[in-house]
Order: structure tokens, then sequence, then C-alpha cells
């Protein structure tokens, strides 16, 4: 039953009563030391003023280097342990750490180290690149019967569209910014850093500090925003961890705005070209489509941006392929919505210009093309309510009323068009071990490892717990972000509470399973000897019923548990994925060119909705980062130094709230049972696909105008 809940922890946000990472107490403050070259090595460091100014600790280099060892595989931050060489991979590397008794201190020190460096021409021009990128595996290619291959299959078709669409690199510019405060107690490290997975956090930690995952206890239930970019363990992680161990003190490390572009990833641009084939009446004969991202050296990450066109729509012949420019850049991370997000745009935009050259409707010719099966595969779908998706937004959004002729509606100044995108993301579940513990004071704790981002799992957490137990979600003690509590799924990829949530139901069946157990066997209960049943809290037979509290109090027991470890996959032979549609107004002033999303609607096919009011916040997030990355989000690479210019939060420019109209956001809640018990598919990241293609095709009805390359800025409107 779906519910409409605040967060239960809101209060503690909103009073200042949370503890995120930076807030803990420390007694010496670290400060990084940054490349200001992209490729090279340095040949020296003098560290003489600094060691001299006033409240310094410490000051560690590739020359005094705190002893650290790589992550290993499954990583996804830089390949190479912070300091153990002379080399420079980029601009904004660590090359050094400075502690000092306070953070201004240690600021203060850090701009007295003199660094020399060699430096040698690095490759960061990532259009540069394109025409050599490095194929990333073979092509993916589905042709139908008696077809010799994708072009012949184009060359065959009525009619073709072709183009290219470029992306930048994005930076995700989350409010809380990276942190660590690292503290050791005798040969064990507790660490609390601002992270989405602290078993993540836990197991490359100790590796890099050559100690047992035993001895290491991380800390983080509260996360001031992620979306991927605090997936990795950047260098201020091991390295405050190290210096807390070498200087037996506590020590915090705090990324500042400027670090995080460089320090903690980011996501890459792209070059994608797609090549759509279709019949006269719309009906999509072939898609190609070829999808080129940037991949930094130092770190593993790319994005496979082409992959989203192998399942958006039904196509007897596809075919994608991917290749990686190499860049001397800083690393990459997943970034919400992956591939998908930028893969989207390009194919959005694509489907927009075949139905302006075939002269229909978009959402007709989406329409004509809906995969009823997956298109790559042959596969049903495990649940699909996409054609809902769109009629309910089409009726709602009134897009029957879009006049077809681009640049024919206009309000006073402002030119004024509709546009429309499909959403898809991949639904799955990881493995997971949740606890359900019943108390003696009526309260039942749930509890698990996974991380809380603002994307409402606590609440999750306590909704679910509620359902299962049958008490009122005020009796729900939901744990989360503790290494020391059982490994549930990390934050990432949409899996949470599709992972997460079943494995609450299984743990909740468990503890209800130990305690009616108890209460045969304990001769203190009034049910000993019996066969006693569950309902709504209470244990109940032979015409005696009682609380789950009371029956603990007397039975003398302070509590008991249950815990249920699911493990990952899904059944095989099915597809899966949630779904969406985007309804858009924009406006684009006709003097200066200036483009405002004045109207949204986006319509969600997720499964099971587990609460609406955090569940709309999702959504709702993610189309004004998805309208951030369409208008307004541009990193660009300065060609001599490797320096993201502009890397401050006044120059890179995200949605503020004048930016933003009114989101309208719809859930059509039907439960995916193929994919679990629960029914719940992700959504987290599905709300910025197909975001900025929706808004480029807005834009094109508005003005005439196809812009291929984001952001759309007023200047290619002119």
């Amino acid at each position: 039953m779906t519910v409409s809940l605040s967060r239960v922890e809101s209060h503690l946000k909103v009073t200042g009563g949370a503890v995120y990472a930076a807030d803990n107490t420390a007694t010496a403050y670290g400060y990084l030391l940054t490349s200001t070259i992209a490729l090279g090595t340095v040949t020296t460091m003098d560290t003489t003023a600094a060691l001299a100014a006033p409240g310094t600790l410490a000051v560690y280099t590739p020359f005094n280097p705190l002893k650290l060892f790589g992550y290993g595989d499954g990583s996804t931050d830089e390949t190479a342990p912070v300091l153990q060489d002379d080399n420079v991979r980029y601009h904004g590397q660590v090359i050094g750490l400075v502690v000092a008794d306070t953070f201004e201190h240690a600021r203060d020190a850090a701009s007295l180290v003199s660094p020399v460096y060699s430096a040698q021409p690095g490759k960061v021009d990532f259009a540069a690149g394109v025409a050599t990128a490095t194929p990333l595996g073979a092509p993916v290619e589905v042709l139908a019967p008696g077809v010799t291959s994708i072009d012949a299959a184009l060359a065959a078709s009525d009619v073709t569209v072709s183009a290219v669409y470029t992306t930048p690199h994005q930076h995700h510019n989350p409010m809380e910014p990276h942190a660590a405060v690292a503290v050791w107690t005798d040969d064990r490290l507790t660490l609390y850093t601002a992270t989405q997975g602290v078993m993540n956090v836990l197991s490359h930690v100790a590796r890099a500090l050559g100690v047992d995952q035993s001895k290491v206890h991380v800390v983080n239930p509260y996360v001031g925003g992620a979306f991927g970019g605090k997936i990795g363990n950047w260098a201020h992680v091991p390295l405050a961890a190290a210096a807390a161990r070498a200087l037996s003190r506590p020590v915090k490390v705090a990324l500042t705005r400027e670090q995080t572009f460089a320090v903690s990833g980011h996501r890459p641009p792209s070059y994608q070209t797609v090549t759509l084939g279709a019949a006269h009446d719309g009906t999509l004969v072939a898609v190609k489509h070829d999808g080129i991202s940037g991949k930094s050296q130092s770190g593993p990450s790319s994005e496979n941006v082409a992959n989203h066109s192998l399942t958006a729509y039904a196509s007897p012949n596809l075919h994608v392929s991917r290749a990686f420019v190499p860049l001397d850049v800083s690393a990459m991370t997943p970034m919400r919505a992956p591939g998908e997000s930028h893969g989207a745009f390009a194919l959005e935009s694509a489907m927009d210009e075949l139905a302006f050259k075939l002269g229909v409707d978009p959402l007709a010719l989406r329409q004509k093309n809906y995969a009823a099966k997956v298109p790559n595969t042959g596969n049903p779908w495990s649940s699909k309510h996409l054609d809902e998706c769109y009629q309910v937004g089409a009726d709602a959004f009134g897009w029957g009323k879009r006049n077809p002729v681009p640049g024919s509606v206009r309000d006073g100044d402002w030119f004024v068009g509709l546009g429309l995108a499909t959403a898809t993301y991949p639904a799955s579940r990881s493995k997971s071990t949740m606890k359900v513990r019943l108390q003696a004071d009526g309260t039942a704790v749930i509890s698990g490892t996974g991380a809380d981002l603002g994307t409402g799992q606590f609440t999750v957490f306590a909704i679910l717990g509620a359902q299962a137990l049958g008490i009122p979600v005020a009796s729900i003690v939901p744990e989360l972000g503790d290494s020391s509590l059982p490994p549930a799924t990390p934050a990432g990829g949409s899996t949470s509470t599709s992972s997460n949530g079943p494995a609450v139901l299984a743990a909740a069946d468990a503890a209800k399973a130990a305690l009616l157990a108890q209460a045969a066997q304990n001769p203190q209960s009034p049910f000993y000897g019996k066969t006693p049943t569950y309902d709504a809290g209470k244990v109940s037979a032979d015409g005696v019923s009682m609380t789950f509290g009371s029956l603990l109090t007397t039975m003398d027991s302070p509590a008991v548990e249950g815990t249920a470890a699911l493990p990952s996959g899904t059944t095989k032979g099915y597809g899966y994925m949630s779904f969406g549609a985007h309804f858009c107004e924009v406006r684009v002033n006709r003097w200066t060119g200036e483009p405002r999303v004045s109207r949204w609607l986006t319509v969600v096919d997720g499964g099971t909705i587990v609460n609406e009011k955090t569940a709309r916040s999702q959504i709702l997030g993610a189309v004004v980062m998805g309208i951030g990355g369409a208008l307004l989000e541009d990193s660009r690479v300065e060609p001599d130094t490797g320096r993201y210019a502009g890397a401050n939060m006044a120059a890179y420019l995200v949605p503020v709230n004048a930016d933003i109209p009114p989101v309208d956001v719809r859930f059509l809640d039907y439960p995916d049972t193929v994919f679990s018990p629960l029914g719940a598919r992700g959504i987290g990241e599905l709300g910025i696909v197909g975001v900025a293609g929706a808004v480029a095709n807005a834009v094109h009805n508005a003005t005439g105008k196809r812009i291929r390359d984001l952001p759309i800025t007023l200047d290619k409107l002119l």
C-alpha cells in the first residue's frame, strides 16, 4: 500500500541534529595540495616554510609519503595510490597533505609549499581525440534475418536521419563537500566519511592501509547529496586515516569546493552519432548508435552512452558501438544515470528529428515503435506500462494542442514550444542482508549498512518495517550507514529500495518467527507450550493476546531479532526496466535567445511506490538536475594546463529556484512481482534520463533550431 510520509529523520536535519561526516570532531586538520600541471612529474617540493608555519604538525609529499597501497580491482577510484610516486597524471591531482592544529593553519601552510614540475603536454582535448577513439569491445548488433549489415538496413529504409550529439564534462557538486574524519584507538580505526556505501570504504581503506577489515569501522548515517560522486574513496579518505595513525590523533580532511571538481571524479564528455532508418509510416527499420566518451588515464570508469539504444524502441536491426578517448584529466566516476542520461539525449533528439522529417507527431512515432518485448533479446518485460505513461502524460499536459510548426507559437516576446522524451533505466537487485529487532519497549529496529543520500532510505526502512510488523511507523527505529550493521546494498544504480526492501520484509518474517518460537518455548510466556500467532504487533493463542513488547517484558527478554540475507539477481528470461515519460514547455526569448523551462510533467512506471512523497522528491530532483545539464552545466578544460575552468559554484552554473517551474510528477504504481515480492523497481536515476532530450525537442518546436551540443545556451539560439 503506497503511503505519502515525510522523512522520519527530517526533524534532525532541519534542527541541525543530523551529524554529517565533517561535523565529527578532530584535533588536527588536513589540507590537500594539488598539482597545477596536466602531465609530468614533481621534481622537488620545498616544505621548509610550511613546516615552520604556526600550528603545522606534518607535511606529506611524494618525497615524504604516508605509506599507502592501491585499492585493487572493483574500484571506481584512481588506479594509483596517492603520494606513492612523483608522477602527475592530471591537473588537480593530490600531491601533498599539510596537517595542522586548525584548518586555517593547514590552509595557510599549504600555500607556502613550493612544488617544482617537469611538465609534458597533456591530452586534455576530448574533441581532438574523437577521430582516433579506442574501441571498447566489439559492437553489439542485432540484425533481422537476411540483413547483412546495419548499413544495409539503413540503406534499405525509406527515410533516414543521422546527426552528431555532444555533451561536456559535468560535475556532481552535492551540497555537502567530501570529508573524512579518522580516529584511531590503539590499532582500530573509526572513520567518518561522506559515502554512498560504508562497506566500500571499509574494504578499500583496509587494503590501502594494509590492515585487516575487522580493524576498521566506518560510520556515515547522513549524506548531503552524492549522485555517484561519493561511491568512490578519493584521496582524502586514506590520507586522513594514514595521517591520523602517523600522528596519533584524530585528523579531519575536507575538500574545498574547487578541489571537488578534480579530486572526487566527474561525468565524462560524450560524442554520439545516431542514425535512424524508418519506413514512410514511421516504423523503425534500423537504429545505429555509435557512442564515444572520455576516459581518464587515472581511473577505470567510462560511460557506455550508446547502450540506451539497445532497449528503448522496437527495431529489427540494432547496432551499438562504444569507444573512449583517453584523457589526462581527473578520474571519471558514475554520475546519476551514467550512460543512459547522455545516451537518451542523443536518441530522443534523433527520434524527434525523424518525426519532423516524416511529418508525424513525436508522441505517435514513439507509440508506433513501442517495444512490447526487449528489442535486443526478444524476452518479455517483467512489467511495462510505458504506453500508459505516454497517455496519462499527454492528456494531463495538453499535448494534443501542440502546434507542430516550429516557431509558430508566441507569447509576447517569447517563442513557446512543447517537447517530450522517454525515460528508461535498468532495474536490478543486489545482495542484501537486513536485520529486524523487536524490543521490549514496543519498538522495532530495522538495520542494515545501506545509505540515505537524501533519497528517503531511512523512511523506506521505517514504512516497510511498519507494514511488515503491523505497527505504527513511529514505533520503527531505522539504522543505516554503519559498517557494524548487516551488509545491505549501498546506494548506487537505483538498487537501494529494490534490493533492501525485500530483505526488510524477509527479516521481519524471521523476527516474527523467532518471537513466536520463544513465546512457545519460554516457561515465563503465557503461550508456553502453545502455537501462538502474530498479527498487527500482537501475539495471540487460545483467546489470550498481548503486544510483542509486553510479551518480551513478561518473558524478561530485552529483544528478539531476525536476519535475512537475499542474493543478487532476478528471474532469468525477462527484461527489467523502470520507465517514464517527460513532457515540457520551453520559452525562448525572441530578442535575447534565453531559454526558460516553463512547465513540466513526468509520469513514472517504477513498480511499487513505497513512499510517494520521497519518490516524488527523487523524480523532481532528477528533473532539476537534468534541466541543469540541458541548459547550464558546462565544465571546460583549459588546453594548456588541463585545469577545469570555472571550478566553483559561481562559474559552474546549476539551476536555482527561478530556473525551475512547478514540476508535476505522477506514478502509475503497478507492482512488479516478477522483479521481487515487494514489486518496487529503482527510480532515483530514471528521472534524469530523457530530460535534456525533452528540453532540446521543445526548443526546436519553439524556434525551429535543433541544438545538438549541450548545454543549450542562448548564444546557440541567437
